[in-house]
């Protein structure tokens, strides 16, 4: 088995080294690795009715999309990822109580009594520390999992906090849980990197055959590559979601506006724009030009500031009309 602990934490870099592993990789492999904040969302899910827009937008907050179904987490510095990537027969790859024992064996012997519960989930005393997906490719499967240490709960809360009214769609949905920092519970004071290293220790003496690993430069090289053509991409991390609509309102100093909108593979399919505001043109045209627009707040501000945009909106700015569209 092949053990990386790479020091690289951009979330696009290290999703698509994920990826790279899973499928240019032969051996066995086990990472352990950390991002920056950021909000990382499952494959199926609608990734702007996963985020708080506004907070992630004013942090700078990366929003990435993985390989794996489940739910959107947050990750910042004091959050540790680990993934196995491990090869099988064909309809016996999936087992998420294997691959978290390990997890599980380590806070054991530094007196945590943390469980496995429900479908993929750790916690201690009720309260989640740990969500975990997999994803299979051909023969192989790629099982990874948060480890909350000491990450920033409030962080957390605001980068997730969302409406859950205001988008209709059949994606999957995140649940929200109780969660709590392993930090908290541990006898003895340590930091992320030193229960990091003790994890690593653990999985090679569980894992005999360990080998340390280093990015090659053929590595490095693919994994940037599709970091560039796919996981910093808008079309992968927002415009892969599954169709949805959105019905909000909004109230603007020239008066309430209401949106109903469709979206289909990231570009807006159908808008309709209500509301008692006063307009000199007709609202018709507003609609036909955002139809076929990416849905995303740079690109709609980006054509209604190309337009007189007052003939249409009177007393209404740009900046207090586009929020209504998310």
């Amino acid at each position: 088995m092949l053990c990386i602990k790479h020091p690289n934490t951009d979330p696009q870099f290290n999703l698509a080294a994920e990826e790279h592993v899973l499928k240019n990789i032969a051996d066995d492999v086990f990472m352990l690795w950390r991002n920056e904040p950021s909000v990382i969302v499952g494959k199926h899910q609608n990734t702007l009715a996963e985020i708080n827009l506004d907070f992630i937008r004013e942090k700078q907050v990366k929003v990435v999309r993985r390989l794996s179904g489940g739910g959107a987490v947050f990750h910042d510095l004091g959050n540790l990822n680990f993934t196995f990537i491990m090869n099988g027969d064909e309809g016996n790859l999936v087992d998420f109580r294997k691959f978290t024992k390990p997890i599980l064996d380590v806070l054991l012997k530094l007196g945590v009594e943390a469980k496995f519960e429900g479908r993929n989930d750790l916690t201690i005393e009720g309260k989640k520390f740990s969500g975990n997906a997999e994803h299979v490719y051909k023969n192989r499967v790629l099982h990874h999992g948060t480890l909350l240490f000491s990450s920033q709960m409030a962080d957390l809360s605001e980068a997730l906090k969302v409406n859950p009214l205001k988008y209709q769609d059949k994606a999957v949905k995140s649940v929200r849980s109780r969660v709590t920092n392993i930090s908290e519970h541990l006898k003895q004071q340590m930091d992320v990197e030193a229960f990091r290293d003790l994890i690593m220790q653990h999985i090679i003496e569980v894992y005999p055959d360990c080998i340390a690993y280093d990015y090659s430069p053929t590595d490095l090289s693919t994994i940037n590559n599709l970091r560039a053509t796919k996981y910093s991409t808008w079309d992968w991390n927002f415009g892969y979601s599954p169709k949805y609509m959105l019905e909000k309102m909004v109230k603007t100093t020239g008066g309430n506006v209401e949106f109903h909108l469709n979206v289909e593979k990231g570009l807006i399919s159908e808008l309709k724009i209500y509301g008692d505001f006063f307009n000199k043109k007709d609202v018709a045209e507003i609609e036909k030009l955002l139809i076929g627009c990416p849905h995303d707040v740079d690109h709609v501000t980006e054509k209604l500031t190309a337009i007189n945009f007052p003939d249409y909106f009177v007393n209404i700015p740009v900046e207090e009309f586009v929020p209504g569209m998310f």
